[in-house]
């Protein structure tokens, strides 16, 4: 018996995938991909995936918001932009977004700022948002707290259980990536074992964090099969089982 699977976040309309995209999207096809949430970062990467999405509905879902690390490049009239696309109902989530400390592109305080204004965006309209969380957990939860009650997806999640049990708490399901799979990753396969699967997904990031025993190819949804095999494996649960709740989750969040 066959099993299908949603990567549950991609970027595969962004420059480095897309113009590969026919193979990319057959071989989603050839490795249980029944449909990916492509998660957009700019007006452009949402354009090409709605001509795709005109092709085959069913296979492509679509998120758009402003990444933290990319908040300078828009202006009110984005925001604007981005409003009549949820209020369209072209969107089934705003993301990602999020707060990102690594990098110093914006200052903690804007992202802040635009992390708040898409929040209360998503809010208003009734939208999942997709959260996007790099060396800021504290902050992160501290907002989404003021915001509850909440639902979305913690994309790529590397953090404790104890944060885990926090965000599922306020609304939210646990991602996990090709992380999970790494050698060196012990913490992210431990946190997954404790949680239970009618809050899990998976996904790829692609074109980042290519699974193991991919590491240094491209990411691409493909290898979303991989990391679905490794939570399997960790949750000792069999694919069907696994593939079946999986689906659940993403029905029951947004609403199919």
């Amino acid at each position: 018996m066959e099993y299908y699977i949603t990567d549950t976040h991609c970027h595969i309309t962004c420059d480095m995938l897309y113009d590969q995209i026919e193979d990319i999207i057959s071989r989603a096809k050839e490795n249980h991909i029944k449909r990916m949430l492509v998660v957009c970062t700019n007006f452009q990467e949402y354009s090409r995936v709605e001509k795709l999405k005109e092709k085959e509905p069913k296979l492509f879902d679509i998120a758009l918001g402003f990444h933290p690390n990319d908040l300078y490049k828009f202006n009110e009239r984005d925001y604007k932009d981005l409003e009549s696309l949820v209020q369209d109902d072209k969107l089934v989530a705003i993301g990602e977004i999020g707060l990102d400390y690594h990098w110093d592109d914006v200052t903690r305080e804007d992202q802040i700022v635009g992390f708040r204004r898409q929040i209360e965006l998503a809010k208003k309209y009734k939208k999942p948002i997709l959260i996007h969380m790099r060396e800021a957990t504290q902050d992160t939860v501290d907002i989404l707290k003021e915001y509850i009650p909440l639902k979305g997806i913690i994309h790529c999640y590397s953090g404790s259980y104890e944060i885990a049990q926090e965000l599922m708490k306020m609304g939210f399901y646990i991602s996990y990536g090709g992380p999970l799979t790494f050698k060196n990753s012990r913490g992210a396969p431990e946190v997954a074992k404790k949680l239970p699967i009618n809050r899990l997904f998976v996904e790829t990031d692609s074109p980042y964090l290519t699974p193991h025993p991919y590491r240094g190819k491209q990411n691409e949804p493909m290898y979303a099969n991989v990391t679905f095999k490794k939570l399997c494996e960790i949750k000792e649960i069999d694919e069907i089982r696994m593939a079946k709740q999986l689906e659940e989750n993403y029905i029951e969040l947004f609403q199919k």
